[in-house]
């Protein structure tokens, strides 16, 4: 009878629920972007916890740790697993298949402390301190990330900020040097190596900073991590000067306590680029079209681009360095000029225009320049 009250008393135990939309790319990647080479494949209708299944969500998280401390990305941490996919993420532990891509590792570390907090059990602080340590030794000498590691090599070997690599890191470092929540617990040792990583990170930040005649812009999706200039990634995402990327990074340095006159200097340019290569008039449409199936993705859509006068402000994923003019490329890697040059696969399969920066323009770098104004003058 005690057993039996005990095991309905823990299984209905209520957890405050913890934000688990940083973990959407890799589900949303597992769950629509057909990949072979996954250890695990979803089942049709495979079934998530809820955010408020906290314990449950942790053991996922813990599952799929690998001994080095960090994840494989564009894996489900919400999903509910079959005994046979539990097995084969078991057997996998031991591979060194861990990325920052797609919001990975930093976004399970800072689960893990979020989980330990409300949880108190020893082994998600364990876990949670494992994955930090692996972002610690991951860090380049210069302060950037790669995309992958160990062994990083092409493009994954770059300074990375696409998908959030550089920024997401350095956010949840942040925190942890700071020693707020979740991270009221970690120790005075690891919160030291934070604040060295994160204001190693600011300095690389500001050297990738793309300078035109002269005159800085913005940041390229990765960069070299000897030279610090822009780089190339997969075919269709060329070395060029990127809005979307920009405005993270830009969020991330409007949010420093006391910024140096360098990085105000670099969020101020920063800002006015983006707000000289806005596009007006222009509106980004899905329209139907005969369903085709590509490599990794379905469509029953195709994207066009339509003049529309009363359209707000969009740009482009990609911006030529020195011209300022959007480019697009496909798996050919060949440069066009326009998005209904490249193939449709790449067309439905990337997003090529977003309002990116809009908020950051119209509301946050408004009310940061106001504070700061008004705090230089004290």
């Amino acid at each position: 009878m005690w057993n039996r009250i005990r095991s309905v008393a823990l299984f209905s135990a209520i957890f405050v629920p913890i934000d688990v939309s940083p973990f959407q790319s890799g589900i949303s990647h597992w769950r629509n972007i057909r990949d072979e080479t996954r250890f695990i494949q979803p089942e049709k209708d495979q079934p998530s916890y809820s955010a408020d299944q906290v314990r449950e969500i942790a053991d996922n998280v813990l599952l799929f740790q690998r001994n080095n401390g960090a994840w494989p990305k564009d894996y489900d941490m919400l999903a509910i697993l079959t005994e046979s996919q539990r097995t084969v993420v078991e057997q996998t532990r031991k591979n060194d298949d861990t990325s920052y891509d797609n919001g990975n590792i930093h976004s399970q570390v800072d689960y893990l402390a979020q989980a330990y907090s409300q949880l108190e059990e020893a082994k998600l602080r364990e876990a949670c301190v494992r994955g930090f340590d692996f972002i610690i030794r991951s860090q380049y000498s210069n302060g950037g990330f790669p995309q992958r590691f160990p062994n990083p090599k092409s493009f994954h070997a770059h300074i990375t900020f696409n998908d959030g690599v550089m920024i997401g890191i350095v956010q949840m470092l942040q925190k942890a040097s700071d020693g707020v929540p979740p991270f009221e617990w970690l120790d005075d040792a690891r919160r030291g190596q934070a604040k060295e990583s994160v204001q190693l990170a600011i300095d690389c930040i500001l050297k990738c900073q793309i300078r035109v005649n002269g005159k800085r812009t913005g940041w390229c999706q990765q960069h070299d991590v000897l030279t610090f200039e822009a780089r190339p990634a997969r075919t269709f995402e060329l070395a060029s000067i990127c809005p979307q990327d920009t405005t993270a990074i830009v969020g991330f340095l409007m949010r420093q306590p006391d910024p140096s006159p360098a990085i105000v200097d670099a969020i101020r340019d920063a800002v006015a680029w983006l707000q000289d290569v806005s596009l007006m008039g222009i509106q980004v449409n899905k329209v139907q079209a005969t369903h085709e199936t590509f490599l990794r993705h379905s469509a029953d859509f195709d994207i066009i681009v339509v003049e529309d006068a009363a359209a707000p402000a969009l740009w482009a994923r990609h911006y030529e360095i020195e011209s300022n003019r959007p480019i697009f490329a496909g798996r050919d890697g060949i440069k066009k000029y326009a998005l209904a040059d490249i193939e449709r696969e790449r067309r439905t399969g990337t997003a090529w225009y977003g309002g990116w920066p809009r908020s950051l323009i119209d509301k946050e770098y408004v009310n940061w320049a106001l504070r700061f104004d008004q705090e230089t003058k004290r």
